[in-house]
């Protein structure tokens, strides 16, 4: 693809005498040529907003949460950072003009993050907590409720989630003094406030094919109400990166207006956000509000989760130059009465073409579930690759490894790569998982067998919320490509405290024929050393076709319940109200997953569950937990929830 560098979509930006070392077909260091340098590559692979941080083993969560973490921009021909020039390929999206490239003048990087401090002012952390870990304060870009000047104009905001375990859904309101808002404010206030409308031209670090309108005209979740995202995000997990455009000049709003981000997710606890989205109605009035009370141990958090509310102020201020930058109306997908518009990175493939369709269902398939099963206490976080054991991180076990169609050429490399299909599942009780796949970019081509919403419709993504959360779902589906760039990769749930107790897995990327496994480097004090690694069994053929198993139909586990009333071990006939639709009896007990909290432990010969409550929790309380039913042919069923109810111990 472009193996010769001859596509001026695929360059560089640069100022006059920069130069650059190009590895095309005549390598070497190449001179700025009416503002950029072409590179070899496939230009719809231009990335935009990134972010790096600290991953060093069992402790990438706190040396995240400590600021060990940088946001990053690439800028190329297409988003070059100067929106004044025009030559076909500039996107000329909000930035400046100052600099020949990479101004920032009205191009924002916004790193957004909860935090927590002790009664001594100092930040604090709890490492031991292996569920998730959560601020009680919101930052941005380490500041406390920031206030930012910004001109009568269009501005691109990058905003990055850059929590620990915190997942945030933001909203933007402009202030009005009096009763004229959308919104009332707090009683006694005298302000109300009104929904701010933008586009989103990113997610995660691509530029989509179309910008998306947070405007309240189209319905982008086919729910069929098109104001639960009227100037509100969709849910951003931790470490997405969404882009988005706000005119400071239309929309009603005037110099020395007041605009505010304000976070409409809760959260009980680091397990995952809540489930009922709050009503922005009710943020904006106070009627929802965090207040603190004096409880047993101290000052705690009551009636609400505190970092929900307003937590940036944007003052306007007049504007005497002349916005030259995109109007990304122009580039929406169509809509009620209005055509598609242009596009800014087309996609590499379109879900409803019937050629695209025919190579996704020959792709190999690979599926990874996030969850608990077989984990221990020290690791509790697995993966299961392709149906089989819930593994924890080991470096030296590879997971997936797909191999490079063709090999690179001295340009480059050509062909389409290598297609495949990764699945992505959630191992169910409750949890909510940020899944982080490193170096490729995938396209979401369902969510539960749905289409995607339109923010991730158009996007090239490569972090992907699995969960019960809003705007998520149990599985989602991908397609990625592998081109030229063999080597060791990592997936992992970006949760960093799930990615610190083994959340993870290592795939690969193997040359064309490849058939030894690549070495294990295994850094020390004293330098690196590479070992031998292993592999599952189903490392280069991916999964079965986890939808009918070929002709053998999946077994029905249903849901149980039992009841403990003397806090004793109980065994639990899980099978009995079981069936197989082909007769493919006895039934076998897999995919058993621990209860969540601590509420006791399960264990099974595969016939039956016995689940012990813990001593630790006093009862009465309710335990959870799933498993998978397999039949004779190693069809397995969706996950079944069993509930125990755990009653006090009889007194005489």
């Amino acid at each position: 693809m472009n193996t010769k560098a001859e596509d001026p979509r695929a360059a560089f930006p640069c100022a006059p005498g920069e130069t650059l070392y190009v590895n095309d077909a005549s390598p070497g260091l190449k001179t700025c040529n009416n503002g950029s340098i072409k590179i070899r590559g496939d230009w719809r692979e231009t990335m935009s907003t990134h972010w790096f941080h600290d991953h060093m083993l069992d402790f990438t969560a706190q040396n995240v949460y400590k600021g060990n973490a940088v946001m990053m921009n690439y800028y190329s021909a297409l988003d070059r950072g100067n929106e004044a020039l025009q030559d076909g390929v500039n996107l000329r999206l909000p930035s400046g003009s100052a600099l020949p490239w990479g101004n920032r003048d009205y191009d924002v990087n916004l790193m957004v993050a909860d935090k927590a401090w002790d009664k001594n002012g100092q930040l604090w952390f709890n490492p031991f907590n292996t569920d998730g870990f959560l601020g009680d304060q919101i930052l941005v870009n380490w500041q406390y409720q920031p206030r930012l000047k910004v001109r009568a104009r269009s501005y691109r905001f990058r905003i990055l989630n850059g929590s620990v375990s915190r997942y945030f859904r933001f909203a933007l309101v402009r202030e009005i003094a009096g009763t004229g808002g959308e919104f009332p404010g707090p009683a006694g206030s005298g302000l109300s406030y009104t929904r701010v409308p933008f586009h989103l031209i990113a997610n995660d670090g691509n530029l989509m094919e179309h910008a998306v309108p947070f405007d309240g005209s189209m319905d982008l979740d086919g729910d069929g109400d098109t104001q639960d995202h009227n100037a509100i995000l969709p849910t951003q997990g931790i470490a997405e990166r969404f882009d988005i455009i706000v005119n400071f000049a239309k929309n009603g709003i005037k110099t020395g207006d007041k605009l505010y981000f304000v976070n409409l997710m809760e959260h009980q606890n680091g397990k995952g956000p809540e489930n009922v989205p709050l009503s922005l109605a009710d943020v904006l009035s106070g009627k929802y509000k965090a207040v603190l009370k004096l409880g047993s141990k101290g000052l705690e958090w009551d009636m609400g989760d505190p970092v929900v509310g307003k937590f940036m102020q944007m003052v306007v201020q007049p504007y005497s130059g002349q916005d030259v930058s995109m109007n990304p109306a122009e580039y929406e997908p169509a809509k009620q009465g209005k055509p598609a518009g242009k596009k800014m990175i087309p996609l590499t493939l379109d879900r409803d073409n019937p050629t695209d369709i025919a190579k996704l269902n020959v792709a190999r398939h690979r599926e990874f579930i996030f969850g608990r099963s077989d984990g221990t206490d020290e690791e509790p976080w697995t993966i299961k690759t392709d149906g089989g054991f819930g593994y924890s991180m080991d470096p030296r076990r590879l997971a997936a490894a797909p191999q490079l169609a063709n090999g690179p050429t001295d340009g480059g490399y050509s062909g389409d790569g290598t297609l495949e299909v990764w699945k992505i599942r959630n191992g169910g009780n409750g949890w909510n998982h940020p899944v982080h796949v490193h170096f490729e970019e995938g396209i979401v081509l369902n969510r539960d067998g749905k289409a995607p919403p339109e923010w991730e419709k158009w996007a090239r993504k490569d972090v992907y919320r699995i969960g019960e959360g809003i705007d998520s779902s149990t599985d989602v589906e991908i397609a990625i490509r592998f081109r030229e760039f063999a080597g060791t990769y990592m997936e992992h749930c970006h949760n960093t405290q799930h990615e610190d107790t083994s959340m993870l897995l290592r795939w690969d990327i193997e040359k064309p024929g490849q058939f030894q496994l690549m070495p294990t480097p295994l850094p020390g004090w004293d330098g690196v050393t590479y070992v031998n690694s292993a592999a599952l069994p189903t490392f280069r053929t991916g999964a079965r076709d986890d939808d009918n198993e070929g002709q053998n139909q999946k077994p029905i586990a249903k849901a149980d319940s039992a009841v403990s009333n003397n806090g004793q071990a109980l065994m639990i006939q899980v099978l009995a109200n079981d069936t197989d639709p082909d007769g493919n009896v006895p039934l076998k007990v897999v995919g058993l997953a621990q209860p969540d909290s601590g509420k006791g432990s399960v264990s099974t010969d595969g016939l039956r569950v016995v689940y012990t409550p813990p001593a630790t929790i006093a009862a009465p309380f309710t335990a959870t937990f799933t498993y998978q039913a397999k039949d004779t042919k190693g069809a397995e069923s969706a996950q079944a929830t069993v509930t125990v109810a755990v009653s006090k111990p009889a007194t005489r």
